[in-house]
């Protein structure tokens, strides 16, 4: 995750501010720890937005242009906050840190999520009903992630296998994000966004809940707090970025799974994910391209 970053000193004060969230630095944490903290969710979380907030800051030590549109997907949504200058670096990773804690005290034990490709929504809402699960998040091209608990998860992708879908598994992930199961970390969340510091954004923020920009962070801050317990329309947004006429797009990571949907969705955008890339020379080379 961070290996692009190891000689980049731009990135070094957003690192710094990780391992103090953290509890330990997180280029040893992703070396070091075991296989069960690498897929907890609270360490996931933070490690996700220190990876974007230290790749914008290494992209851009003086501000990226302020016609940039950015947005996230699920907890990258805090990481655009941030990037977005809402919130300090130090801020925005407390702020992950609380919601991660809220999202794990309210969640059950055995909650997860999983994927269907292949279906129509309308399916995979009755598989959902049938199995006492939720779609937690539409992406484009008929991806669905739902979320349960594990059995529930387990039994539904094995039937949406059988009623045709093209894949369908459950993840590595141990809460039932944006699905009603989250339902009583909305106002401890929402009590924490409300105690920091905001910021006007000096970028185009744009916000899941209802794929619209951000103004007033202040009367944008409990759509944020409920995305944790509500469905995210990620396919819909994607066609918001491009209705704003974004004409190229950089996906910060970790992964290329945000990149590979947006080329699928939109082909005339020119569409990279940082980790195409084997240096931020090349990223800042695509970049000056545009």
């Amino acid at each position: 995750m961070f290996r692009l970053l190891a000689a980049e000193p731009d990135a070094q004060p957003i690192l710094e501010a990780a391992t103090a969230v953290l509890g330990t630095d997180p280029m040893d944490f992703c070396r070091t720890a075991p296989e069960a903290a690498l897929h907890a969710n609270r360490e996931g979380q933070i490690l996700c937005v220190t990876r974007a907030l230290a790749i914008v800051r290494a992209l851009f030590p003086t501000g990226a242009p302020s016609e940039t549109v950015v947005a996230g997907y699920s907890v990258g949504e805090m990481a655009a906050w941030g990037v977005a200058g809402i919130w300090s670096p130090m801020d925005t990773l407390r702020l992950v840190d609380q919601r991660a804690r809220a999202m794990d005290a309210a969640g059950g034990p055995n909650d997860g999520l999983g994927y269907v490709r292949g279906l129509p929504e309308a399916a995979v809402e009755h598989l959902a009903n049938r199995f006492g699960c939720a779609i937690a998040i539409v992406n484009p091209d008929l991806l669905f992630i739902v979320g349960g608990d594990r059995r529930s998860i387990d039994a539904l992708c094995a039937a949406a296998l059988q009623e045709g879908a093209a894949r369908a598994a459950p993840m590595m992930v141990h809460v039932a994000s944006h699905t009603p199961r989250l339902a009583g970390a909305v106002a401890q969340f929402d009590s924490a966004l409300a105690s920091a510091v905001m910021n006007r954004p000096i970028l185009r923020l744009m916000t899941a809940s209802g794929a619209t920009l951000v103004t007033d962070p202040h009367r944008a801050r409990k759509g944020l707090a409920r995305q944790l317990a509500e469905r995210i329309d990620w396919a819909g947004m994607v066609e918001a970025v491009a209705e704003r006429g974004v004409t190229a797009i950089l996906e910060l990571g970790p992964g290329r799974a945000l990149a590979e949907m947006a080329a699928v969705a939109l082909p005339s955008v020119m569409v990279r994910a940082v980790d195409d890339f084997h240096s931020l020379a090349g990223v800042r080379a695509w970049l000056a391209a545009r």
